[in-house]
């Protein structure tokens, strides 16, 4: 459609050039719907609405619609007549809810303000990330604002899980969510005489309402609680987890061939003469990345080869569409959700030794100091020429033990140089000023129940950490090379510690009498710098810990203000496409840019809050799946006592951390001795106000197990004698 055809009211829009290259009939934006909204300063009625923006009878559906999605947007409200109103003008504030397991919630505001404080009786009409308007009504005895709930835009949770509860003849559903803090009340004809203690997905049919609880109806019973694999059952539901592929993805996968074509080679650098190899953890089994080196002169040439993702998954497709919608593969203890189907993931994209591959090469030039003084992508086929493990690697390395296989002998020369340039790099990395803190990884051993038998430490060789440095030089490479191309892509960003948080840190700090350099905008090298200095103190491991809570976590933006951590001024994630979506859109950027023309998938900020999304989603799954594995593990051995590490102090106790054991439990306050204890956040204490007592992050413990609850995922700890 033409602009001369739009009245003279239409054409005042001043997003109207957008509108028409969006669509074929350009409606009013949204901004200039809520400009004219402005600007008659009262509620607006449809009908009044139309007339002023001279909408023609085909276009009223059309606006109906996009005045819906801003209503469930909260950019307009409509009051009890039906008229339209702008919240701001209605003093309301639109928001996602927070439920507490304790009752009570918060509403986080839109706009990114303070959070809102709602008490039990206005959580009794939503649920857990339903979204909703509110208006503050005052601040709560402890300084909060609080707030009541006007309206409610939008309900989030139609299928929970949760266990059975059968009650004088009526039935419940628990949500294993503890922040879905109502129980559901089963509807008579739903009930399918499931019972009590079983594991259920349960549909909502009737949403909360200040009198009445959820109504829901039984759709799906995952069996008994303590079934192996149930606590990831319960996980993927819980969190909404996608974990069954649609029938599309999967047909598009059966359609790929199940080797490399000889048409796929063409136009590509052959690589498969280069001895390229994987190195990763004994049980891994979708190979991402393979790596060579060899000394150039006074340097060296480091080649990654990354699978070629993106060769396979094309944009749009429904791959894709899953890919995205996932955001990343999911690894529990024992079973893998994988981003893409098997076929992708464990075979073509998979780097598998002695087979030809597709691959996304960086290829780079490092100077002695450490520096990439060149490097240059392209596309490629090769073969990985060996699948080796980090401690294979390593007793190598460290002359532990010698290689058995004349393959593996003929590797030896490359692997000495890829460790020579890794000393360089971890060098380097220290001038930059990178942060490295040292934390200890555990893995779980199980039984042929599923049960954990143990719990042991996984010890990080130069195997591991060469590899990291290898990863991290690629990244940059890809960050620097889609920057310099302005080619918009999602940076891997971290920022530094926010004001608060800083202030909190240096006034922990003086207790110990140390100090962080850098003012009042430290870098990563006053980190570095303040962790190599307290490395010999009995106390370090609880001043990193500190340090390491102090600043913000890792995100995907297109905004690149650079990482924090690593010290880098870009960064981004280039060598994982198989498991992670920002990795694939990175692959594809690269190659647009190789092609000389520009990628967009679409609203880039939106993408990477979904991915930054997915990412944390993950790890809370995981972080609950471990969970429960740990509190079944220690049932059996209530009643005896470790000695432990206090974690994690916070109000209603401390959290002891376990030598050896590797679990985590709780010291209610009430079990902290016969005084009133004060929570200091700022000294990560509890502190005895009659005995000056104090239980302070890092402090040492003796501990009594005493309950290891597998409903509630806790395990309690009395103290016993102190250590």
């Amino acid at each position: 459609m033409s602009i001369s055809k739009l009245s003279a009211v239409r054409r005042r829009d001043p997003h109207l050039e957008r509108e028409l290259k969006t669509y074929d009939q350009p409606l009013p934006s949204r901004e200039y719907l809520l400009q004219i909204l402005e600007e008659q300063g009262r509620p607006v009625s449809f009908e009044a609405l139309c007339a002023l923006l001279d909408i023609q009878s085909h276009e009223l559906e059309l606006l109906q619609r996009r005045l819906r999605a801003m209503e469930r947007e909260a950019q307009l409200l409509r009051n009890r007549k039906g008229s339209f109103i702008l919240p701001e003008r209605a003093s309301l504030i639109a928001g996602r809810i927070e439920g507490h397991p304790d009752g009570y919630g918060f509403l986080i505001p839109d706009d990114g303000g303070e959070d809102l404080f709602l008490e039990a009786k206005q959580m009794s009409k939503v649920l857990h990330r339903d979204r909703a308007l509110v208006r503050v009504v005052g601040v709560d005895r402890k300084g909060r604002r609080e707030a009541v709930i006007v309206e409610v835009l939008e309900r989030a949770n139609r299928m929970v899980v949760g266990r059975v509860l059968v009650e004088h003849g009526i039935t419940l559903v628990v949500p294993e969510n503890r922040r879905i803090n109502q129980d559901i009340l089963v509807a008579p004809e739903g009930g399918r005489s499931v019972p009590s203690g079983a594991v259920v997905t349960v549909e909502i049919i009737e949403q909360p309402h200040r009198h009445s609880k959820p109504i829901g109806r039984i759709v799906d019973v995952l069996g008994n609680y303590a079934d192996p694999g149930m606590e990831i059952e319960i996980a993927l539901r819980k969190h909404e987890l996608p974990f069954e592929f649609s029938s599309a993805a999967l047909a598009e996968a059966a359609a790929l061939p199940e080797a490399l074509q000889p048409s796929e080679r063409q136009g590509r650098t052959d690589l498969r003469p280069l001895p390229l190899v994987t190195i990763d953890g004994e049980t891994a089994k979708d190979f991402d990345d393979a790596v060579f080196a060899e000394k150039n002169g006074h340097g060296w040439r480091l080649v990654v080869a990354i699978a070629d993702v993106s060769h396979y998954v094309q944009p749009a497709s429904a791959l894709d569409r899953e890919a995205r919608e996932r955001g990343n593969s999911v690894y529990f203890p024992r079973r893998v959700i994988p981003m893409l189907p098997e076929k992708l993931s464990n075979g073509l994209c998979s780097l598998n030794p002695e087979v030809e591959r597709l691959a996304m090469v960086c290829d780079m030039a490092i100077d002695e100091a450490g520096a990439i003084s060149d490097y240059r992508f392209y596309e490629a086929v090769f073969r990985s020429h060996a699948r080796l493990t980090y401690d294979q690697v390593w007793s190598w390395l460290s002359a532990a033990a010698q290689p058995e296989s004349d393959a593996h002998r003929r590797l030896q020369p490359q692997l000495k140089d890829l460790h020579a340039l890794f000393k360089v790099l971890v060098a380097a990395r220290g001038k930059r000023g990178a942060i490295d803190f040292e934390t200890i990884e555990t893995m779980m051993l199980f039984n042929e129940q599923g049960k954990i038998d143990n719990i042991v430490p996984v010890h990080r060789n130069d195997a591991h950490r060469l590899i990291e440095e290898c990863m991290l030089a690629a990244n940059v490479c890809a960050s620097g090379f889609l920057q310099a191309n302005r080619q918009p892509c999602l940076y891997r960003i971290h920022e530094g510690p926010t004001p608060e948080k800083l202030t909190a840190l240096r006034n922990f700090l003086k207790e110990f009498g140390l100090a962080l350099g850098g003012g009042d905008d430290p870098t990563a090298g006053d980190y570095a710098a303040l962790l190599e200095s307290i490395k010999p103190r009995p106390d370090a491991q609880l001043l990193q810990t500190v340090m390491l809570r102090s600043l913000r976590q890792a995100q995907y933006s297109p905004d690149n203000v650079g990482h924090f951590g690593l010290s880098y001024e870009h960064y981004t994630h280039f060598t994982s496409p198989i498991r992670r979506y920002p990795d694939l859109l990175v692959h594809r950027a690269i190659k647009s840019v190789l092609a000389g023309s520009t990628y967009s998938p679409g609203k880039w900020d939106e993408i990477g809050a979904h991915c930054s999304m997915t990412e944390r989603r993950a790890d809370e799954a995981t972080r609950d799946v471990t969970n429960w594995l740990k509190c079944y593990y220690m049932r059996d051995r209530i009643g005896e006592t470790f000695a432990g590490t206090i974690a994690a102090v916070v109000p209603f106790g401390v959290f002891v951390a376990l030598d050896e054991v590797y679990v985590e439990g709780l010291v209610h306050v009430s079990e902290l001795g016969e005084d009133y204890f004060q929570y200091d956040s700022v000294r990560h204490q509890m502190l005895g106000g009659r005995t000056a007592k104090r239980y302070r992050l890092g402090d040492r413990l003796r501990v009594e197990l005493v309950r290891a609850d597998l409903e509630t995922g806790r395990i309690d700890f009395i103290l016993a004698d102190e250590a």
